[in-house]
């Protein structure tokens, strides 16, 4: 590999931004393409899908053969509230490869005997995530019900572009969140990216059944990454 290739992958690693190593295996040369940059053509479309997949794999386009090598950060959920369907949600989450962290400054409910295994933060949100801000790779779903800990969470997320950002109530309750993230300076574009309310209509009723809910719109948001942007349906 080109020192100057493996250089800028490693740093866009660190960074937890994707990245793809194109090899053309004809000539042996080869290139960083950042999740976003602009390639025409089959090739591109090959690389949209590795991006999207996770999977590495060689590829004709163009009357070559290329090699992509596909560098993608964990996908990971921040779950704002530590409630009964946080409970639920953790240990679905972790075997569906999505590491599962939670934020509640409630302190008796954010206790280790419910979330066992858990990363888990008695603390405010702003504390939090000033200190492990969002990225793109990170999936946020706020189910405490309360403003005063979900909304500071939910602007946060529409900031960092988090690919899923969902959040617990009615439609009613949503139009009220929607006139305080506006206050909050949010753009009404960002708020559209919500999911409210939160997960697939699938008739969740219990606590269990809202986890799975929330989970299977997580799993299609990651896996629709780019495919949205290009207005290909998933």
């Amino acid at each position: 590999m080109d020192p100057y290739a493996l250089k800028t992958l490693n740093a866009e690693r660190r960074a937890r931004r994707a990245a793809v190593l194109v090899t053309d295996l004809g000539d042996g040369r080869d290139r960083i393409v950042r999740e976003g940059d602009h390639v025409a053509g089959e090739l591109g479309d090959a690389i949209v899908r590795a991006f999207r997949t996770g999977n590495s794999g060689s590829v004709e386009a163009e009357g070559r053969t290329f090699f992509l090598n596909a560098h993608l950060p964990q996908p990971r959920l921040m779950v704002i509230g530590a409630v009964h369907i946080s409970q639920a949600l953790a240990p679905m989450a972790k075997i569906a490869g999505y590491p599962v962290e939670i934020i509640d400054p409630r302190t008796a409910f954010a206790t280790p005997d419910r979330f066992p295994d858990v990363a888990l933060y008695a603390e405010w949100p702003q504390d939090v995530l000033k200190r492990q801000p969002l990225d793109s790779y990170t999936a946020l779903a706020a189910v405490t019900h309360d403003p005063k800990i979900d909304d500071f969470a939910l602007k946060a997320a529409l900031d960092a572009k988090c690919f899923y950002v969902g959040a617990l109530g009615s439609r009613k309750t949503h139009a009220k969140r929607v006139e305080r993230l506006l206050a909050l300076g949010a753009t009404a574009e960002q708020i559209a990216r919500i999911h409210a309310p939160i997960g697939l209509d699938i008739g969740a009723a219990s606590p269990a059944e809202i986890a799975v809910a929330v989970l299977a719109q997580v799993v299609h948001a990651f896996r629709a990454r780019g495919l949205l942007a290009k207005g290909v349906a998933a």
